[in-house]
């Protein structure tokens, strides 16, 4: 049997599958975001990139994150260029960014087509999932990208940190 206190619960918000949040984050006010519009980055170069280890998940993919050109934006989302590497070898790339809310969220900006990225002119932000086939998302979001109690960014130079030790 597993107790948690008051205090690992207040340092932990993000339980997975939690089905009600804890009282500090209903109770948080209603702060209004708006959203900056920022040009997609570059592609990637090979030596920029830092692999990311995905627990739990046995993928034919290997997932990697651009260092150079991630962004913590004013806007509080962070900016990201994911390469998806199948076995063969072959590549998807996208520009995507992540919001630290409570449940998550996240955005495709743009798909690497022909060296160049394409933008998404009708994207929205979306729930991040749990699923297998998203799971670098949530990933992301809950080990990386975000503080864990106060649902805010953590710094770039924090985020490749976090990152670069997972890779080795």
């Amino acid at each position: 049997m597993i107790i948690l206190t008051q205090d690992l619960i207040a340092d932990d918000v993000f339980i997975p599958n939690m089905r009600s949040r804890p009282k500090e984050v209903e109770t948080q006010p209603t702060v209004s975001w708006h959203e900056l519009t920022m040009p997609s980055p570059p592609l990637p170069n090979n030596t920029d990139l830092i692999e990311l280890t995905i627990n739990r998940v046995e993928s034919p993919f290997r997932y990697f994150i651009d260092s150079k050109h991630l962004l913590v934006s004013d806007d509080a989302v962070v900016r990201y260029t994911l390469v998806i590497e199948s076995r063969s070898g072959s590549r998807n790339l996208s520009y995507e960014g992540i919001r630290c809310t409570p449940q998550g969220q996240y955005k495709v900006f743009a798909y690497g087509v022909n060296d160049q990225f394409i933008a998404l002119n009708e994207a929205t932000w979306q729930p991040i999932s749990d699923s297998s086939s998203e799971r670098y998302r949530s990933e992301l979001w809950q080990f990386y990208f975000c503080t864990k109690s106060e649902f805010k960014p953590r710094q770039k130079s924090d985020i490749l940190r976090l990152l670069k030790a997972e890779s080795r």
